[in-house]
């Protein structure tokens, strides 16, 4: 079975597909089932230059698939937990997916949000989050997200 910190490097790999911009984060994310099933993927302005990785993958699933209450998602960065641009967070539509467990490599740093709350957010909500901040090959550095 593959390993978190594989499933999180195909997640960096998949951030290198993001089309540049210098206000946001190169982000990418992949939803996983409880045998280990890639069930989607996405990365942050794909096909929209407001959608986030997070809200890119759960898009591409069905809002009731059953597959989401034992599901796994893994992000380059942690989940939003404000956002001007959409109605509901990152953070938001993980909870109203019903996935009990989050990986990511990085926690949003202050340069663009002063406060990230979402690990906050999802742990409150009984949501397992793993952090792996020191992943090989992370865009930016071996902790760091990159700005396009």
């Amino acid at each position: 079975m593959i390993t978190d910190r594989q499933w999180l490097a195909r997640a960096v790999e998949l951030s290198r597909s993001c089309p540049p911009t210098s206000r946001a984060y190169d982000v990418g994310a992949i939803v996983v089932d409880a045998a280990g099933i890639e069930l989607s993927r996405g990365y942050s302005r794909e096909g929209d230059p407001h959608v986030h990785a997070e809200e890119s993958a759960l898009g591409k699933l069905p809002p009731a698939d059953p597959r989401l209450r034992t599901a796994t998602l893994y992000s380059t960065l942690e989940p939003c937990s404000e956002r001007a641009s959409r109605p509901l967070t990152c953070t938001q539509l993980i909870l109203a997916a019903g996935i009990p467990r989050v990986v990511i490599a990085w926690r949003e740093p202050p340069l663009l949000v002063a406060d990230c709350i979402g690990v906050e957010l999802l742990t409150a909500a009984g949501v397992a989050v793993v952090e792996i901040p020191d992943l090989p090959g992370s865009p930016g550095g071996p902790t760091r997200p990159a700005l396009s």
